[in-house]
């Protein structure tokens, strides 16, 4: 039985940042639709657009051109016909205060851009399983920071 794919959204003005992205969605064992935008504004105008089609995840960089992604958080979480959209912060910012932030504006999770492509494959991928698995809740900060390493827990495996 073939699974409806998950509709992404990834806002980043970083090239390089946006192909890695999208090579490791190619690599990973799921079913999506992946666009893209490149910066805050254009983000905003297609969430705005009439024939905007409903996403199961937005992955924000928040250091972009025109718009930061905290200032299309707070529009994204002021706007209640896109209260279901999950939002996943993936930033190069490592700082524990920005974490905090973006949670308190309603983030649901938070990714630290990895420097490694296997790094990055894992973060992406524990990203869309804990998207899938509503027994996690987000609003405990210990699930907020994806770090790739809660991953092995849904293959059966412990980490002892």
């Amino acid at each position: 039985m073939k699974t409806k794919p998950l509709n992404l959204l990834l806002a980043d003005d970083d090239t390089d940042d946006c192909i890695f992205f999208k090579e490791a969605l190619d690599e990973l064992p799921v079913n999506v639709n992946l666009t893209i935008v490149t910066d805050g504004v254009e983000l905003t105008q297609m969430l705005k657009s009439p024939d905007f089609r409903l996403l199961d995840a937005l992955f924000l960089d928040l250091n972009m051109r025109k718009k930061t992604g905290f200032q299309c958080l707070e529009e994204i979480r002021s706007n209640s016909k896109l209260d279901d959209i999950r939002i996943i912060i993936y930033s190069t910012c490592s700082d524990l205060e920005t974490a905090n932030e973006v949670h308190r504006l309603g983030a649901d999770y938070y990714i630290i851009k990895p420097g490694n492509f296997c790094k990055l494959k894992d973060v992406i991928h524990e990203a869309l399983l804990l998207l899938g698995d509503s027994t996690i809740a987000t609003e405990e900060k210990e699930n907020f920071i994806i770090t790739g390493e809660r991953k092995l827990m849904y293959h059966g495996h412990s980490q002892h």
